[in-house]
């Protein structure tokens, strides 16, 4: 057994250079450990080694050069110290709130993501789950396949999303892809952002519980930071009113989420629509029997159509990483909010 963990630790014998990966990305559990292989880079694997992670980095502090995480693998300021010949950060996700992008750039460790690879989907799944919490699509399916419409008649009416105020918290790549699709609904559409954006033609608030006041639904986009940590509490809520609906596809910690359970039970506000959750993957269990709740885990990112193009991203950014050519999607570090952990 000794042996045995003696080389589990141990890098793999070639010369190709080392990335190194703290977590197994999602992509791992769905296409296998291969999916970002490339010929001109091996993986070292942390997760895999029976050794602590500080004993595991310590021994190989020497070899990485580079980094593969995602959202659910943190990137700290102790885990960089311990790597000096680190030079690339790459992430699976589009946020990087879990990377210290402070200490990168104090290094001058370059970081890359997932671009706006996701956008589509992301938007997608916002509009998707807005219209699900509106015209009440799975509360109505449950209600047909437990046998109730027979014996209980027609399901309470939903509401329509056409020409509904939308207000959306974040008008980035994924925001704004969210407006394109709602103005064929003929939504009114406005935002809060970090500043007003001149070149769109929806009405900026610059603060969340005024927009929230001019509001049918209220769509989260934007990213997590310390600014927007619990951004949505109470206040908001209660600015949004009974007849509002919550949609969130960004991060959980953006909504203070004992408060959204308690406004969703006492109806407080009409519904919500969450991809995202506070303590991922615990869901509150008031949640469950709520039917103007809609809930899925964590997915609105993922389509096989995306995670390919993800595939040739994240493998793209590290070739040209270990060519001395430019990368595919990197992420500015100078004119960063300070990101969340």
């Amino acid at each position: 057994m000794a042996v045995a963990a003696e080389n589990q630790s141990q890098p793999p014998q070639n010369d190709l250079p080392y990335v190194l990966i703290l977590k197994p990305p999602a992509a791992f559990s769905i296409f296998g450990d291969h999916f970002f292989h490339s010929p001109k880079f091996q993986f070292l694997k942390a997760f895999e080694s029976p050794l602590p992670l500080s004993q595991f980095l310590l021994t190989h502090a020497q070899s990485v050069q580079a980094i593969l995480t995602s959202a659910s693998g943190s990137v700290t300021a102790d885990t960089i110290r311990l790597l000096p010949h680190l030079g690339l950060v790459v992430t699976t996700s589009q946020g990087i709130n879990h990377i210290d992008c402070s200490e990168c750039r104090r290094r001058g460790i370059a970081v890359a993501g997932a671009g706006t690879i996701f956008s589509t989907d992301c938007a997608d799944s916002a509009v998707g789950l807005l219209l699900d919490v509106l015209r009440k699509v799975s509360a109505a399916n449950r209600y047909v396949k437990q046998g109730l419409w027979s014996s209980q008649g027609n399901y309470p009416l939903g509401n329509k999303l056409g020409g509904k105020q939308v207000g959306i918290v974040g008008l980035g790549s994924i925001g704004t892809e969210v407006a394109k699709r709602l103005e064929a609904f003929r939504c009114s559409i406005s935002y809060n952002s970090r500043s007003k954006k001149p070149s769109v033609p929806y009405t900026f608030y610059p603060n969340v519980v005024e927009l929230a006041v001019n509001c049918d639904a209220l769509i989260i986009c934007c990213a997590l930071t310390d600014e927007t940590h619990h951004l949505i509490g109470k206040e908001v809520l209660s600015a949004l009113g009974k007849d509002g609906v919550i949609i969130n596809i960004a991060r959980g910690p953006i909504i203070d989420e004992k408060e959204l359970v308690q406004c969703l039970i006492k109806r407080e506000i009409r519904g919500a629509g969450l991809d995202v959750f506070e303590h991922e993957p615990d869901v509150p269990v008031e949640l469950l029997a709520l039917d103007n709740v809609v809930m899925s885990p964590h997915n609105a990112v993922c389509t096989t159509e995306s995670l390919e193009e993800l595939r040739k991203t994240v493998v793209g950014n590290f070739e040209a990483f270990f060519s001395n050519e430019p990368l595919l999607t990197p992420v500015p570090l100078d004119d960063l909010p300070h990101l969340s952990g």
